[in-house]
């Protein structure tokens, strides 16, 4: 099984053009195949310098690195590597004039030399009919005789693909099922520009061939094209691989994923610190349903339960929301020690002093299970090593149903409490929380346990968020404990 991922370098590689990856890598990893990477760069004058690298970059970074066509060595330079190349497109020039050559010569190709103004015109006046548009065929019937004089003239032109319009072209797209399309509605589609360059359409079908793609799995903005593809297949002699339309991601009001509502490009999201598990996760169930209950997948696991009869035809949303929950989740599965590897440099930037903390691995701990970015280490960890500054404001929270008549209690009942338990051993999360519950009990009955473990929290942190109050006090020791809890009182 042979797939490929074929992007045009006009631009960063947007997470839909990852997902597009991603289902080509899991495809033919599932059936123990080749992952190809591509590039079609025949839109010189769109072409962002670097953008090749970069997708290669994305997709090592992604996990799904690719195994033949374009690559990087060792030293990040751009490679290419396998037996069916050249992989960029403006390499293979002589290969698709080779195919328009069987194509004129077969006469189901003509060229055009109609100028982009009458090109402009002939759409304005169908426009204005209410017709669709299409080229109306004015050079298809231009003799030999004629289209050697206009060439010899220096005219511009470009070559189309003569389509037949008394026929059906069936198919039978992996998602999608038996598709019919009438070939009256087919355009006479551009397939090499004037500047000798072929459009995808072309392109697409000759790489794919001599790649030996197995099955071409792409975007279903791609359908209406289809059944171009499949003529040009059949114009050239050669069986077409299989197909696979994967469906839209689109915005939260369900229009096309766009940057005008948010981040579109993969580079965006490595940036800003999500976890390539996290990631491929959340792409991998943008249109794939796994059949079970379970969430959170691993690549190794989405490559043993993909399928493309799983794939919806309808569009899937692109939650934010579920995307940080999940990446949530992945910084949980990360280990201790890999964990604090990623944080401690973020902490001792922001607070040299940590680089001298014997137990910066416990207080990381307690961060793990509350954490989404590695970037929020120092915020979540600052009252270790600085005074924090707890506001009355935040202290008499309303979320938290604590008054601010109630505040001055509720701290004698805390230093009360805290005074009593000795500052060596004993001063631990287990014996602070024991003590606290059983004063509580016996001299402060009416005082909710909710609304002391807030205040608490909050002077020692003096964060919304933060581990709780039992753990906090813990690492802080006694003396820190019960110094912020006097300043605050007095």
């Amino acid at each position: 099984m042979r797939t490929r991922f074929a992007p045009s370098p006009t631009g960063s590689l947007h997470v839909g053009g990852l997902r597009t990856a991603l289902f080509s890598y899991l495809y033919a990893k599932k059936h123990n195949g080749t992952f190809i990477l591509r590039i079609e760069d025949t839109d010189q004058v769109r072409e962002v310098a670097g953008a090749s690298a970069a997708f290669v970059r994305a997709l090592v970074w992604a996990g799904i690195e690719p195994d033949e066509g374009v690559l990087l060595d060792s030293s990040g330079e751009i490679i290419e590597k396998g037996a069916h190349g050249p992989y960029f497109q403006s390499k293979r020039l002589e290969k698709y004039a080779h195919a328009i050559k069987i194509l004129l010569e077969k006469k189901h190709a003509y060229h055009c030399f109609c100028t982009p103004e009458r090109l402009d015109q002939m759409r304005k006046t169908q426009q204005a009919k209410k017709q669709a548009p299409m080229y109306d065929r004015t050079c298809c019937s231009l003799s030999e005789e004629e289209v050697k004089n206009k060439i010899d003239a220096g005219e511009k032109y470009v070559i189309r693909m003569k389509v037949p319009d008394d026929e059906d072209v069936v198919f039978v797209d992996e998602i999608y099922g038996t598709m019919t399309f009438k070939a009256h509605t087919i355009d006479d589609q551009v397939l090499l520009k004037s500047d000798g360059f072929p459009t995808y359409h072309l392109a697409h079908v000759v790489d794919d061939h001599d790649m030996k793609i197995d099955c071409v799995i792409r975007g279903e903005e791609w359908l209406p094209s289809l059944p171009k593809h499949l003529l040009l297949w059949r114009f050239l002699g050669l069986r077409p691989p299989k197909y696979a339309h994967v469906p839209l991601i689109l915005n939260a009001d369900r229009t096309k994923l766009s940057k005008r509502q948010g981040d579109v490009s993969t580079e965006q999201y490595i940036q800003k610190g999500y976890l390539p598990d996290a990631l491929l996760n959340f792409l991998a169930l943008l249109g794939w349903n796994p059949g079970t209950e379970q969430e959170m997948f691993s690549l190794a696991e989405l490559t043993d339960a993909f399928s493309l009869q799983r794939v919806q035809k309808s569009g899937a949303v692109f939650d934010t929301q579920k995307l940080d929950w999940l990446q949530g989740q992945w910084i949980r599965k990360i280990l201790l020690n890999e964990f604090v590897s990623r944080i401690r440099p973020l902490v001792e930037t922001a607070y040299p002093v940590a680089s001298k903390d014997a137990d910066f691995s416990a207080k990381a701990a307690h961060i793990q299970e509350r954490i989404t970015f590695f970037p929020e280490a120092p915020g979540m960890l600052s009252y270790f090593y600085e005074e924090p500054s707890a506001s009355l404001e935040l202290i008499a929270s309303k979320k938290q149903k604590v008054e601010k008549s109630e505040v001055s209690d509720i701290l004698s009942f805390l230093i009360h409490a805290l005074e009593s338990i000795p500052g060596d051993g004993n001063w631990t999360s287990d014996r602070i929380k024991n003590v606290l519950e059983d004063v509580n009990i016996m001299s402060y009955p009416n005082l909710k346990k909710r609304k002391y473990l807030w205040v608490l929290r909050a002077i020692l942190t003096g964060r919304e968020y933060s581990p709780g109050a039992y753990e906090v006090a813990g690492m802080l020791g006694k003396e820190v404990t019960m110094r912020r809890l006097k300043a605050f009182a007095s």
